[in-house]
């Protein structure tokens, strides 16, 4: 916390998270967004969007998230009382997808491309989304090439004849009174796609699987719907869907007795603040009811997550629905999990269950 509320000592740029890797050709070719960028800059892109995600901006599109969520829980029970699925494929991918792709104004038979380029642009590292043939770099270039391509003409068309949706805003927006140029505009639609839908469906699955690893709290969960609030914070707490970010020392500094020289990378890893034992009674035990519960899931200072309001609706009415008409479930299979050491989430979490009969 506090290295994360001092941007001016400890920056974003160069590096946001820790390379594992040589640097790779191409990477200059990436271009930086808001979670890269520091002060001033970083303030004034930000305000784009802030205002639009408050909770009470936000409000209006409660409805159409629960329709959504429900939509997405409907679709699989509607399959018969009991089955086995892949609860990532059928459940944590599609609520997330349809609700960003609502937001940005992205027609709803072009939902599932989102998803195919998030896997590849954050989960390029692992060899079952990289492109066959390239590294990890080309793939990344190669999805948004094709994302940036899209929504070039999605944004001529919200030109032309705007909506009530993000990418119009986009198309619109000022910073100092100068619109964002066409990079910009696409930047800003590419974050969207990959940072709105990625974390809110590996804590969806994290949480699902903490839950079947857990039947008495789920138990206790069911029993009692008012507790879905504090279980959501517990999940985000127990799940921490970013691994880390890193940042950059702009000058030597002295943390808990360690000297950290100017120019040195740090690493700031969620899973390990969430579970900090000066922070967290029983930080290893998983709790639907702690209090308090401060955790790191969205980050904290500036770089606070902006779509974490939209993150916390989207997990609680996919729980409100799901959890209600579960009688029993289980794993049908060992979790597959991602090889990222930024998204720490399932690519598979298959699952076997039965409905309760009065459902």
């Amino acid at each position: 916390m506090w290295i994360s509320k001092r941007p001016e000592l400890f920056i974003s740029d160069p590096t946001l998270v820790v390379q594992t890797n040589p640097p790779q050709e191409g990477e200059d070719l990436i271009p930086k967004n808001l979670i890269q960028f520091d002060p001033p800059k970083h303030g004034l892109q930000r305000k784009l969007i802030s205002k639009g995600f408050t909770p009470r901006a936000l409000r209006r599109f409660h409805a159409d998230i629960e329709r959504i969520a429900k939509g997405v829980v409907d679709d699989l029970f509607d399959e018969g009382d009991e089955g086995e699925a892949d609860f990532v494929e059928r459940i944590a991918a599609p609520l997330p997808i349809a609700v960003i792709g609502w937001l940005l104004g992205v027609p709803e038979p072009d939902w599932p491309k989102l998803f195919h380029w998030t896997n590849r642009i954050l989960g390029a590292t692992d060899d079952e989304y990289a492109d066959e043939g390239k590294t990890a770099v080309e793939t990344v270039l190669a999805a948004q090439t094709e994302l940036f391509t899209y929504f070039s003409d999605l944004v001529a068309k919200r030109k032309a004849d705007p909506k009530d949706d993000l990418v119009t805003l986009f198309a619109f927006a000022e910073v100092e009174g100068k619109k964002l140029s066409d990079l910009e505009i696409l930047v800003w639609c590419m974050l969207i796609v990959a940072a709105g839908n990625e974390t809110t469906r590996n804590a969806t699955s994290g949480g699902m699987l903490a839950l079947i690893e857990h039947q008495d709290q789920m138990r206790r969960l069911q029993a009692d719907p008012e507790l879905l609030p504090s279980a959501v914070e517990e999940i985000l707490r127990w799940t921490s869907p970013i691994i880390h970010f890193a940042r950059t020392a702009t000058e030597d500094v002295e943390i808990r007795g360690r000297q950290i020289k100017k120019g040195e990378t740090l690493a700031l890893f969620y899973p390990s603040a969430n579970r900090d034992e000066d922070v967290f009674e029983a930080p290893f035990e998983f709790r639907i009811d702690r209090n308090p519960n401060r955790h790191l899931a969205f980050g904290i200072g500036e770089h606070f997550c902006a779509g974490a309001h939209v993150a916390r609706l989207e997990l609680e009415y996919a729980y409100r629905f799901l959890l209600p008409r579960i009688e029993e479930i289980e794993l049908a299979g060992p979790p597959d999990r991602l090889n990222s050491n930024l998204v720490g989430g399932y690519k598979r979490l298959p699952i076997r269950y039965k409905l309760r009969a009065s459902a």
